[in-house]
């Protein structure tokens, strides 16, 4: 199949909302964390090396973002103001995920190799698998869900 008969309208549209999302969150430091969200993210890196933080806004919420290092890989935790843990992305091996999982995204991404894969969690449940590719010198990401379905929405 060639990159051409692929249908790429999806991801377009998800690069069109990614600077917005983007341009809502602030890099900060550990001492601009409210206590319950230090103490949360100090439990986190508990055996991991925390990469940073930041601070975003969405629908009125504000929610903190530890960056983490752990066992080789890349975890993002998103927090809430309470330091309750709202969603997890874990960078995965696309070769050990289920096999629906990996030819789903596989055949989404068409030609183009697949750069980075994770897994994301809500509330403690897996809701989707989520990989980036480059075509063109352009960045794109694709999800499917954790049996490797086609998604409603994008999580």
């Amino acid at each position: 199949m060639s990159y051409t008969s692929q249908p790429y309208w999806a991801p377009a549209l998800l690069i069109i909302a990614v600077p917005t999302l983007r341009a809502q969150e602030q890099k900060i430091k550990q001492a601009d964390l409210p206590p319950p969200v230090a103490a949360a993210a100090s439990a986190l890196g508990q055996g991991a090396t925390i990469i940073g933080y930041t601070r975003e806004q969405d629908a009125g919420q504000t929610y903190y973002e530890v960056a983490l290092r752990i066992h080789g890989h890349s975890q993002d935790v998103l927090l809430d103001a309470t330091g309750a843990v709202v969603e997890i992305e874990e960078e995965v091996v696309l070769d050990s995920l289920p096999l629906p999982v990996q030819t789903a995204l596989r055949t989404r991404a068409g030609t183009a190799r697949l750069q980075r894969v994770e897994a994301l969690t809500k509330r403690q449940r897996l809701v989707a698998y989520e990989a980036q590719f480059v075509v063109a010198g352009r960045q794109h990401e694709i999800q499917v869900g954790p049996m490797g379905e086609t998604l409603a929405h994008e999580e």
